[in-house]
């Protein structure tokens, strides 16, 4: 009956998003790892990955030989960890450009990605995901330091895993403070999903991203409890952020999910709460596509910020040593 009030052009857009529910499936604690210049080139090593959960899979240059029960690895890994958080409907070829880049630096890569579906459903589809990230980090703490490279709604779905983490703060207290920096392209907010989503989901038709715009609009209407209620909450926790690590944020004046004025509003409350953020902004730049067309300009800036933080980490460690010394 929801849909029918909608119109033809919603009941085309739901025969396309089911279409797409079905096809959306995603197929050390050494610190001078982060004391490295990053390099990249257009060729992309084989690159292994084990699943985890249907939605979350640990990329590596090798394949492990471990297994994963219950989301704990059976063989702990002692290297650091980047925590890869896709943008909607991303392919694993793009993913794994950026997964590469870590990959020859000597980390791991924890990848996680979304469906539709699940971004629309927060309670049976994001927060579930989120809850499996939450745990694998929690139950495989070896992985250490950590760094967050999250895109688009890759950031609602760390924004969700934050909601849980506040529930629950002694108990996940080790895995913020494990956590060196955070990187941020293009994020979108959440609550204003019915801009960005249909350009994601259908980027070459006008009429089923109408057709969806429609349906979402709905959809933060009707679906308060279920849905809105949740898209508000995580927004708010992205701006009051728990992790106090220093950022980097991507992102263009041409963006139009990932706005430079949402993107602004983050910069300042963060830097507001003590937060270091390093901002870079280009005139012209598509959703989620700085490294596609800025390369070079990308990658010095992702080098300087991972050189930033490993000597803040040297640093603290440095500091850490001289109070043991005293108290000695």
């Amino acid at each position: 009956m929801a849909l029918r009030r909608l119109g033809t052009q919603a009941q085309t857009f739901a025969f396309g998003l089911k279409s797409l529910s079905r096809e959306n499936a995603f197929s050390n604690k050494n610190k001078a790892c982060l004391s490295l210049i990053l390099m990249y080139n257009t060729q992309t090593r084989n690159i292994s990955s084990l699943e985890v959960t249907k939605n979350i899979s640990l990329l590596s240059p090798e394949k492990k030989n471990t297994k994963v029960i219950n989301l704990k690895l059976d063989s702990p890994e002692d290297k650091p960890l980047v925590v890869l958080l896709s943008w909607l409907m991303a392919k694993k070829k793009h993913v794994y450009k950026y997964a590469d880049i870590y990959l020859k630096n000597g980390f791991d890569v924890l990848n996680i990605s979304i469906s539709p579906w699940q971004l629309l459903w927060p309670t049976k589809g994001s927060q579930v995901v989120a809850k499996d990230l939450l745990k694998f980090l929690d139950i495989n703490n070896s992985y250490a330091p950590l760094v967050l490279h999250g895109f688009s709604v890759g950031a609602y779905l760390w924004s969700e895993v934050m909601v849980q983490i506040a529930s629950e703060r002694d108990r996940y207290s080790h895995i913020v403070d494990r956590i060196s920096g955070q990187i941020w392209d293009s994020a979108a907010d959440i609550t204003e999903i019915s801009i960005g989503i249909p350009v994601a989901v259908f980027p070459r038709n006008a009429v089923l991203q109408n057709a969806l715009r429609q349906y979402l609009m709905y959809h933060l209407r009707a679906f308060d409890k279920v849905a809105t209620t949740h898209y508000i909450r995580a927004s708010q926790m992205f701006y009051t952020n728990l992790v106090h690590a220093p950022a980097q944020l991507f992102i263009s004046k041409t963006d139009p999910i990932g706005t430079e004025t949402s993107n602004l509003r983050v910069k300042e409350c963060w830097e507001n709460m003590g937060i270091q953020v390093n901002y870079k902004c280009w005139d012209k730049s598509p959703h989620v596509g700085h490294f596609r067309m800025h390369q070079k300009e990308y990658l010095q800036a992702l080098n300087q910020f991972l050189e930033n933080i490993k000597s803040d980490s040297v640093k603290e460690i440095k500091a850490t040593q001289q109070k043991m010394k005293a108290k000695l």
